[in-house]
């Protein structure tokens, strides 16, 4: 996997930097690249699992797979050579293995998920992607991984502006594809409301003012990514249209911050 980012990271770079290559193109391409490396090492982890536990089914006996939410940029297929993934670990239903000595479903994907972290942090402190996993329900304090119902329900009774902010770039990118999509359009309504009462104007204000008092603190007016006019205003105000007007106008329901 690392020989293979190796290879494909110089070659993009190298469209690029010859300019054979239009930003979406290098945009897309590193995502691409991103992505079938977290669906590989999915794929491969799930099967050895497997193979210790038995197979994850729920209370029929149907087989359960993880779904892999990618959000920020990767979602948007608009990542850039620096930037971290962010992901969201979701698994179907409850349940357990089918092996001699199973275990439920939940532990099942929680060591699912701890091993594909520790895949991608190599040995000697190389990091294969930097993985951020801080935009799952309640973030560093919540579960590695939680069921759909858990997950749905977390959204619809705690979910908060800015987590609805983060859910517009939400994508599907490896294990039970299918899955993902019908996930995210259980929680479209959360995502892109119909109408708004004045607390969520109130937390887009203060959205912005944190946004602004950081640019300022941290003296990053020249900044590309940070500064005031960077890339992080302007998806700031891209999205902030998105949510307001989302709900009813749908062609305003996309995750590319460019179109």
């Amino acid at each position: 996997l690392l020989q293979f980012k190796l290879y494909e990271s110089i070659r993009i770079a190298w469209r690029d930097l010859t300019d054979m290559a239009a930003l979406e193109e290098t945009l897309m391409d590193l995502s691409n690249l991103a992505e079938i490396c977290v669906r590989y090492g999915v794929d491969f982890l799930y099967k050895d699992l497997c193979r210790n536990f038995g197979l994850p089914v729920d209370s029929r006996g149907k087989p359960q797979q993880l779904i892999v939410l990618g959000m920020g940029k990767l979602g948007a297929r608009e990542l850039n050579f620096s930037s971290d993934i962010d992901l969201i670990f979701v698994y179907p239903r409850q349940g357990s293995t089918t092996g001699e000595n199973p275990i439920s479903n939940d532990e099942f994907f929680t060591r699912l998920c701890r091993e594909f972290l520790k895949l991608f942090t190599m040995a000697g402190g190389i990091n294969f992607f930097r993985v951020d996993t801080r935009l799952r329900p309640f973030g560093d304090s919540g579960p590695l991984v939680m069921s759909a119902a858990a997950f749905e329900d977390y959204y619809q009774a705690q979910g908060r502006e800015w987590e609805r902010y983060a859910m517009i770039k939400a994508r599907p990118v490896a294990g039970d594809i299918e899955g993902g999509y019908l996930l995210l359009k259980g929680l479209n309504s959360f995502i892109y409301r119909r109408y708004f009462d004045y607390g969520s104007f109130d937390s887009f204000r203060e959205m912005k003012h944190r946004i602004t008092l950081q640019v300022k603190n941290a003296k990053l007016k020249d900044n590309i990514k940070l500064g005031a006019g960077g890339i992080r205003e302007i998806e700031f105000f891209g999205q902030l249209f998105q949510l307001i007007r989302g709900g009813v106008e749908p062609e305003l329901q996309e995750q590319q911050i460019l179109k």
